[in-house]
């Protein structure tokens, strides 16, 4: 049965019709255009379709798009509508990816603990990466990015 699903995604309205059994992935990208989030395992292993959903880290390749329904949704692209974050600049400078397929994952966990504990430990920045993997990197130049954006912050991800 279709469905028009009314939401925001990246601070604009959005009306799209879906399937009641439809992944909350396949209508960004297919539907909506929001390619950022990637398609890596299916099953919520591997963090690559990470969105913002109402400020939470969600895996998007596990979540019914009817879900979202009156909520607020940001993928890459929305964050960086005004250019690179904090995060991301600080990603590229630490060298944190090589293919940049996981990057988005990595991001998108990263704003979500940056935006509600401005300074967090190592343990706590490890801790809001668990659900990303990485094929390329190891993860030390992540927690170097991140340390270096909780040690600047001063109240805000931009």
């Amino acid at each position: 049965m279709n469905h028009i699903l009314k939401f925001n995604l990246n601070g604009e309205a959005v009306e799209v019709a879906v399937k009641s059994n439809e992944k909350l992935l396949d209508v960004l990208r297919d539907k909506l255009g929001a390619v950022s989030a990637k398609f890596g395992c299916g099953v919520a292993e591997c963090g690559a379709c990470t969105v913002l959903i109402d400020d939470l880290s969600v895996r998007s390749c596990i979540t019914f798009a009817v879900e979202v329904e009156g909520k607020s949704v940001v993928t890459l692209e929305g964050l960086q509508a005004d250019g690179p974050t904090k995060i991301q600049k600080a990603f590229i400078k630490h060298n944190a990816f090589q293919c940049g397929f996981c990057a988005p994952g990595f991001i998108m966990s990263a704003t979500e603990l940056i935006s509600k504990n401005p300074s967090p430990n190592e343990e706590e920045m490890r801790h809001a990466l668990a659900g990303n993997l990485c094929r390329c990197t190891g993860y030390q130049n992540i927690v170097d990015a991140m340390n270096e954006v909780a040690e600047d912050n001063k109240g805000g991800v931009k």
